[in-house]
């Protein structure tokens, strides 16, 4: 099946709720409404069940067929993904440090024919998600690693708090945890001009605990979930039970050919290709803001 076929849409999206084909509708126009607003005053909009009930063991057996070949490593990070002895002040909320303990799956490992891939492919999704954006035009993420990838939890581990190098995110969960796992933000906390330093020391000095200016959101497998990830503090909560959680990552910017960093990606994918190096070098970027 081709990527750009409507069709794909059709059999695997919940088309009833998301009429994704049907952008002239004002059934298609209302939901465009409703999610807009819901990224305005929210922060984030979830679509509960994008993916149809009955392709929920598939998405799910896809992720774990790939799982086995995500990048694991346990180390000290930062929120920037910046290296730890960056020339910051001492009191930069960079210098706070936490420990990483998930684990990602690259683009370049998972099959185009899978759903996940089928779907960051697809024009037409990508065209509904400029509509939630308000933008003209959305970009695929360039990062032949990062652009697109499944994120792996084990029992025990959690996403540390950290910002996104493209202006918007899109996730799927396609395999859930017993327990715990929940995804934690903190909305337009930065702007491209301003860092707020102080507000972003104050959440990641609390860690886990409840924060007012923290959302959380439990999400079921098949949900879609769209925030802005370039502004918003983020993290996921340790997941408990024994289940893994899997989320595909979906990345878009505002600008074509932004490439992840060298540093970034090997923490990411233990791995980086000449792509990042070249990226290295020009600097492609929608923003000035610490990586």
């Amino acid at each position: 099946m081709k990527e750009n076929d409507p069709l794909f849409l059709e059999q695997f999206t919940n088309s009833s709720e998301y009429p994704l084909l049907n952008p002239e509708t004002n059934a298609y126009k209302d939901l465009i409404k409703k999610l807009r607003n819901d990224l305005e005053v929210k922060g984030c909009a979830v679509l509960k069940s994008f993916i149809k009930a009955e392709w929920h063991d598939k998405i799910e057996q896809q992720g774990e067929q790939v799982a086995p070949q995500a990048y694991y490593k346990q180390e000290t990070v930062n929120a920037y993904n910046v290296p730890l002895d960056a020339d910051l002040p001492d009191d930069h909320p960079a210098k706070i440090t936490m420990q990483r303990e998930n684990a990602f799956v690259a683009r370049d490992l998972i099959p185009e024919t899978d759903i996940i891939h089928q779907l960051f492919n697809n024009a037409l999704f990508s065209r509904f998600l400029a509509d939630c954006f308000q933008y003209e035009k959305l970009y695929q993420l360039a990062d032949p690693l990062a652009g697109l990838c499944l994120n792996v939890l084990n029992p025990g581990c959690a996403h540390p708090w950290h910002y996104d190098i493209n202006e918007f995110t899109v996730s799927l969960l396609t395999k859930k945890s017993e327990k715990g796992g929940d995804f934690r933000y903190s909305p337009v906390i930065r702007t491209p001009g301003n860092e707020n330093l102080e507000a972003v020391k104050e959440i990641l000095l609390n860690g886990n605990t409840p924060h007012p200016k923290v959302n959380d959101i439990s999400l079921e497998v098949g949900d879609l979930q769209l925030f802005k990830g370039r502004y918003a503090l983020h993290h996921v909560s340790p997941v408990e039970g024994k289940s893994q959680r899997h989320t595909a990552i979906f990345a878009y910017t505002l600008e074509p050919g932004v490439i992840g960093g060298v540093e970034r990606t090997k923490q990411l994918f233990g791995r980086s290709l000449e792509a990042h190096e070249k990226a290295e070098r020009e600097k492609v970027r929608a923003d000035e803001l610490l990586d």
